[in-house]
């Protein structure tokens, strides 16, 4: 989708540069208000981890009641042994941070700008003077395959185009099982969810690759602000070594402990409608670090723009009734487009 704004409302800051400068104290504009401060990190805590090779091992049955346990209770957890090749997750993360290590002039070949986010970027939403975040990330759109220019994508390090492309085909893959998963645990036909998105030929897929450089204030600010992903299904592959997203669980943030090899998958909005709040999207943030560097990809696994989602009608009842008006995804995502992340006001204006 396009944007009808072109270009940012002030020059863009690369936090990287930021970091690199050596500064001491971070600038105003990144700082958050006291009630959205992490302070002190949280301890590190597991989310469930469900192990997807039961489903192939005659324990399809108990593995899909686990998904579904964790997607009631949580709207996160982690999958193992998920078909994706561990080889190929560890050498895409490293040609991106290699990426992130070249010199500025090469990274901004690939500035980016509101228009369709597509490339090398540091802000998320158009308001002049909204508060910024500790990152910068890369964006690229891998389907529909209309959508795809891998001429926006990197050319260096020589490796990066081929392994972003390879990588993306095999969690859109894992994307597609898991979404007829959760169809089934919903009392869904195994194609209805897949269907609402557009089908496998018109469904959006995109990866952000992000970046947050290390912070010399990471009490008084974020990596990325508090939100829930507007899309559908989102597949995080993190950084095990460096804990950084937290998730909200009651009134507590809770700093999540990624696995080897893993994916957190987390529900977004569209399936938190389509279940008719069965499922829901869970608020998130990043937190930063003083000491380290951390590179994470997220593949955002979404519906075709102009398609009408609406809760499934099968789960709408009496003892149920109906709890979102119908929306396009197009309308839906103007508004983290225009504000930036916002916690989850956006779907419960719905």
């Amino acid at each position: 989708m396009m944007s009808t704004v072109q270009v940012w409302p002030e020059p863009v800051i690369r936090v990287q540069q930021l970091s690199d400068s050596g500064i001491r104290v971070i600038p105003d504009r990144y700082v958050k208000k006291p009630a959205d401060q992490p302070g002190d990190a949280a301890a590190a805590s597991d989310i469930p981890v469900i192990d997807m090779e039961g489903l192939s091992s005659g324990d399809a049955e108990v593995t899909a009641a686990l998904i579904d346990q964790a997607c009631r209770e949580w709207g996160f957890f982690q999958v193992a042994n998920h078909g994706v090749s561990p080889g190929l997750m560890a050498r895409c993360r490293e040609a991106w941070r290699e990426f992130f290590q070249l010199p500025l002039a090469e990274k901004q070949r690939y500035a980016n700008s509101p228009a369709t986010y597509e490339g090398y970027g540091s802000r998320l939403g158009v308001e002049k003077g909204i508060s910024l975040d500790w990152s910068d990330y890369f964006f690229l759109h891998f389907l529909p395959i209309g959508l795809r220019d891998e001429n926006k994508w990197p050319t260096l390090p020589v490796s990066c185009r081929e392994l972003a492309a390879e990588y993306s085909r095999e969690v859109v893959e894992l994307c597609g099982k898991l979404m007829k998963i959760l169809a089934r645990n919903l009392g869904l036909r195994e194609d209805y969810l897949l269907e609402a998105f557009g089908g496998e030929e018109e469904l959006g897929a995109c990866m952000r690759v992000n970046y947050y450089p290390k912070c010399p204030q990471p009490d008084r600010t974020l990596g990325l602000s508090s939100h829930s992903d507007p899309g559908g299904l989102t597949l995080l592959y993190s950084d095990e070594n460096v804990s950084g997203l937290q998730i909200r669980r009651g009134d507590t943030w809770i700093t999540v402990k990624p696995q080897p090899n893993t994916f957190i998958v987390n529900l977004g909005d569209q399936l938190q409608i389509l279940s008719n709040a069965n499922y829901k999207s869970v608020e998130h943030r990043v937190i930063v670090n003083s000491a380290k560097e951390r590179v994470s990809l997220a593949l955002f696994y979404n519906p075709k723009g102009d398609k009408v989602i609406k809760p499934a009608e099968e789960l709408v009842s009496p003892g149920q009734p109906l709890r979102y008006s119908a929306t396009t995804y197009n309308d839906y995502r103007l508004y983290i487009r225009t504000k930036g992340p916002c916690g989850k006001s956006q779907v419960e204006s719905l």
